[in-house]
């Protein structure tokens, strides 16, 4: 049994925002020497990229920044997931619901929105890059950036 915090990033087909969070959620967590204390995964609410690898545009964007999402790959969502992760964190509305819909009761509290924990967004989503340009990807990534850090000094502050 691991006394690890665990972490899923959820979005619609895994390719695009939550592998971007998990890579983002990654790096900030092995900077502040914590990647012995926190598990990081992600996944889709959808099955349509299963085994594939992130979109390259939001590889591209972020390996600019440093980011490496080259080893992750899709997959779907599971009700156990629910039971093992201690968040889930979900990247709009719509994907939040599919996870409320999934979720057994007893574990619902651990569902949330990733945008909840950001500091400067008035937003509450993350919104789908996937058929938009360049600018789109950038964009999720300036939001991940700022909410991964929010979220990183939530679980310190509740866990160690």
């Amino acid at each position: 049994m691991s006394n690890k915090v665990k972490i899923l990033f959820v979005c619609m087909g895994n390719i695009c925002r939550s592998p971007t969070a998990h890579g983002v959620f990654r790096k900030l967590v092995e900077v502040a020497n914590l990647d012995h204390l926190i598990e990081i995964d992600s996944a889709g609410t959808h099955s349509y990229h299963i085994g594939k690898e992130p979109d390259p545009r939001s590889r591209q964007v972020a390996q600019l920044r440093g980011y490496d999402l080259s080893d992750l790959q899709a997959r779907r969502v599971s009700v156990q997931d629910c039971e093992q992760f201690d968040y889930v964190v979900a990247m709009d509305e719509e994907n939040l619901m599919k996870l409320e819909e999934l979720c057994p009761e007893g574990h619902k509290h651990k569902l949330c929105l990733l945008l909840d924990f950001s500091a400067d967004s008035m937003l509450r989503e993350v919104p789908d890059p996937y058929y938009g340009g360049k600018r789109g990807f950038e964009r999720v990534l300036d939001l991940v950036e700022d909410a991964s850090k929010g979220l990183l000094q939530h679980i310190v502050k509740e866990h160690f």
